[in-house]
């Protein structure tokens, strides 16, 4: 009697609630990658908090550095993913760029660093530490100075590799740009001036780029959603700026806010004309000089 009531429960048609659960679709997930750093973290924390309503998608952040995210792209790892502008045309038929969540340094970008000063003229021949072979920032050292031996390291290990003098300079990204006279070592070269005394332009540095695979549609919503993100953090500037700080290595409050400031800005909003000619510049520069595999051109998401 029991075992037939049991299956009489079961044979009962659903109430509307559960008909809604059992119909209802599962969110599409994105997978979005970028840098475990601070200026990152500022720039997705209103989406990584879910500040943001993002109906019919779920996004799950991925964090690891960007020699490792440039190399990931090459196999479509991610849906939409940070890249070195540097490292685009080898993924040119992959991915797209994003119009917005860039990092362009204006008067500013990466250093080299040294223990023993010396001038940037002397740089070539010597031994230097570099964050990745397909970063911008290595680009644009190779545009500089093209006979050096580059020492392929982690980003946050090659202060303490010129430090003990294992190699003679230290090409240096993130924050470590802001607090190595801290450390005792000296600037050479801020790749960012010499550019811009080079072009009048902004050094482009790191860009999002999305699978080309998704279509235009969704790309753009992604880019919608990213570009929400950013100004709600810069409208949210102290909370979001907590949030970071769990990602600002070696930095105090007042370091971490000025370094996200340098690189979460007007052009981390949207590249504007100036933005989409200095990348289109750094690539067409390296194509040039036959860094970077051709044709030199660069293509942007358009709204629509």
């Amino acid at each position: 009697m029991l075992g037939s009531l049991r299956k009489k429960e079961m044979d009962k048609p659903m109430s509307g609630q559960q008909t809604a659960s059992k119909t209802e679709k599962e969110p599409v997930e994105i997978k979005l990658a970028h840098s475990p750093d601070s200026d990152d973290a500022f720039m997705f924390y209103a989406l990584a908090t879910h500040k943001l309503p993002t109906p019919g998608y779920k996004y799950t952040h991925i964090l690891s550095d960007i020699q490792s995210l440039n190399e990931a792209a090459l196999a479509e790892t991610y849906d939409v993913t940070a890249i070195s502008f540097a490292a685009y045309p080898a993924l040119r038929d992959k991915y797209i760029l994003l119009d917005c969540g860039a990092s362009f340094g204006e008067g500013y970008g990466p250093i080299v660093v040294s223990a023993k000063s010396f001038k940037p003229a002397e740089l070539a021949g010597k031994r230097i530490a570099v964050p990745g072979l397909k970063t911008s920032a290595y680009l644009a050292l190779k545009l500089y100075e093209s006979n050096f031996e580059p020492v392929v390291m982690p980003f946050d290990k090659i202060v303490d590799a010129v430090q003990k003098d294992v190699v003679e300079a230290g090409l240096l990204i993130h924050e470590g740009q802001l607090f190595f006279p801290q450390m005792g070592l000296h600037r050479v070269l801020d790749l960012g001036i010499w550019w811009q005394e080079q072009t009048s332009l902004p050094l482009p540095l790191g860009g999002n780029a999305v699978r080309r695979a998704l279509g235009a549609e969704l790309g753009r919503q992604i880019s919608k959603t990213i570009r929400d993100s950013v100004s709600y953090g810069l409208e949210h500037r102290e909370e979001a700026l907590n949030y970071a700080m769990q990602f600002a290595r070696d930095m105090d409050t007042e370091l971490a806010d000025k370094f996200v400031g340098m690189y979460v800005n007007k052009w981390t909003l949207g590249y504007g004309e100036r933005g989409r000619q200095a990348v289109t510049e750094l690539i067409k520069r390296g194509t040039e000089a036959g860094l970077l595999p051709g044709p030199p051109t660069v293509d942007f998401l358009s709204e629509g």
